[in-house]
């Protein structure tokens, strides 16, 4: 998940409702697809992160022995400025990326 890849900026920015509904039926609707895109985009993250990380990783239970790496603290900070993922997740519906589905179509 690349920020410059999304084009979303990492500052809250006022939405006019009519936008942020899109496609859906009402706000609440929109709401709960924004929601649930975000919660899956964080997921994705949180994978990729872990699996950078895991290379990083001690598995011994020693204290003394806590190594500052400087590689893994540059990881860290790139996805702490990343934007988080309900602003990825409301750009993406107000561009129309966002696809969704109604159960009670089908």
């Amino acid at each position: 998940m690349e920020p410059k890849k999304t084009g979303v900026s990492s500052n809250t920015i006022t939405r006019n409702v009519k936008d942020v509904q899109a496609d859906a039926i009402n706000i609440y609707e929109a709401i709960n697809v924004i929601a649930k895109r975000a919660d899956q985009i964080s997921r994705e993250v949180k994978t990729e992160l872990n699996s950078k990380l895991e290379e990083f990783a001690s598995y011994t239970d020693n204290l003394e022995e806590i190594f500052e790496n400087r590689e893994q603290i540059e990881i860290s900070k790139y996805y702490e400025r990343m934007p988080k993922p309900v602003l990825i997740a409301t750009q993406e519906m107000i561009e129309g990326t966002l696809k969704f589905r109604r159960p009670e179509e089908e």
